[in-house]
């Protein structure tokens, strides 16, 4: 059964893993979770596997680890804030 999480809530699906996790572990259980952002959505599992590290001991440090590999497009337009109206 396929979820769908948006972008603003990617801590549920990460807090639900067993740390510490295995990057292959955690892709297998994340692989049926298509994450939502601005303008697209990705598979959740085929992201953490681009990431580098290999293990992760919290939900924050694979969370911070996929900020850093989100596409721009993931976080909506260049220089705009939530405050920009």
């Amino acid at each position: 059964m396929t979820r769908t999480v948006k972008l603003s809530h990617i801590d549920e699906p990460l807090e639900a893993l067993s740390y510490p996790v295995s990057r292959e572990s955690a892709t297998t259980e994340l692989d049926d979770v298509t994450l939502e952002y601005a303008d697209g959505e990705t598979n959740l599992g085929g992201l953490v596997a681009d990431v580098p590290s290999e293990a992760f001991d919290s939900a924050a440090e694979l969370r911070d680890e996929l900020f850093g590999h989100l596409p721009e497009e993931a976080l909506g337009e260049p220089g705009q804030s939530e405050g920009d109206a």
